[in-house]
């Protein structure tokens, strides 16, 4: 598989990359519901068999879960793969998300993944939401000296905005943006990925299929079927009038998709990678089935006549959303 350079550093990443949020299993605020540990695991190994050279994962995720599993995957492996992991999100004893920046809590962090990874340095570290805002720049600085310990050899930002990332360049250098991006996200497109490529700052892309909806099998009667604590239950792409629109557009991609023998899953995901700027995308996978299929959309690049319709389909979306 291709790989990219990130950003200014040393890191050169697939330009797909395994998510593992779903691996988080049942028991927290955004979970997807249960999910089987020895799929997981097999699911990774299978990732990495195939060419995917790094993970991204979250403490947030199952509440550490993710990140245990993932230390219990590659704990025999000769060869580690590169790991993504992030801070600033705490579980309470009931699952519920809480938000914390400060000093004390951050670096409490960095030694608790480092456990449940069985690793001895994190390849990217980030700040996993910008919140409580008023913290950034203390969190920012912690992160900074746990590069300088070496317990982490570069530090990025998820989901934040680009005022945010310049009150923190000054402290230490930005290595990496993680923000959602999708044929139905598309905020990044704007001003934050030239800024990102003027900038030199990475950028891995998350949610390309947005949450299963551009996989090419989402329908009303799977979302029906969603155990009750799935947060896509609660998720605006998911409600009318968004969900019939978001359909009709994932329809539409089907036989653009088909024409090259692909599928709709591999390019939604191609189409996110259509940008230089854009370094890789995160993929979530619960099954080695899955990340089989989407691994293919790593070396895919779409020609402009397809890029063109897929406009066109966007265009046809925005319309009925305002009409609606």
């Amino acid at each position: 598989m291709k790989t990219r350079k990130l950003g200014w550093t040393g890191l050169n990443l697939t330009t797909i990359g395994l998510g593992t949020f779903a691996m988080g299993g049942s028991g927290w605020q955004f979970s997807w519901g249960p999910q089987d540990d020895s799929e997981s695991i097999s699911t990774i190994l299978r990732a990495l068999e195939t060419g995917v050279n790094w993970i991204d994962t979250a403490p947030g995720y199952g509440c550490g879960h993710a990140e245990e599993i993932i230390g219990k995957a590659i704990k025999g492996l000769s060869s580690k793969p590169i790991i993504s992991t992030k801070c600033g999100i705490h579980c309470d004893k009931d699952g519920n998300i809480i938000f914390r920046l400060n000093r004390e809590s951050i670096r409490a962090e960095v030694e608790a993944s480092l456990r449940r990874l069985q690793i001895d340095v994190i390849d990217l570290y980030q700040i996993h939401w910008p919140i409580p805002e008023e913290d950034i720049e203390e969190a920012w600085e912690t992160v900074a000296e746990a590069v300088k310990e070496g317990k982490v050899r570069y530090a990025g930002v998820s989901n934040f905005n680009i005022e945010q990332i310049k009150r923190i360049q000054s402290i230490h250098t930005v290595a990496s943006l993680q923000p959602p991006y999708s044929i139905l996200e598309r905020g990044i497109e704007d001003k934050m990925l030239d800024f990102c490529r003027q900038n030199k700052i990475g950028v891995i892309v998350y949610t390309p299929m947005q949450q299963g909806l551009l996989s090419g099998k989402f329908s009303r009667q799977r979302l029906h079927n969603l155990p009750d604590e799935d947060l896509r239950h609660r998720d605006p792409h998911f409600q009318e009038p968004q969900f019939s629109a978001n359909l009709e557009l994932a329809e539409g991609l089907r036989p653009i998709a088909q024409k090259h023998g692909r599928t709709v899953a591999q390019l939604a995901i191609a189409w996110t990678l259509r940008r230089p700027v854009v370094t890789s995308a995160i993929v979530g996978a619960r099954r080695p089935s899955q990340i089989e299929e989407t691994i293919l959309a790593g070396d895919w690049t779409l020609p402009n006549e397809d890029i063109s319709a897929i406009d066109k389909l966007i265009a046809k979306r925005e319309e009925a959303l305002k009409q609606a």
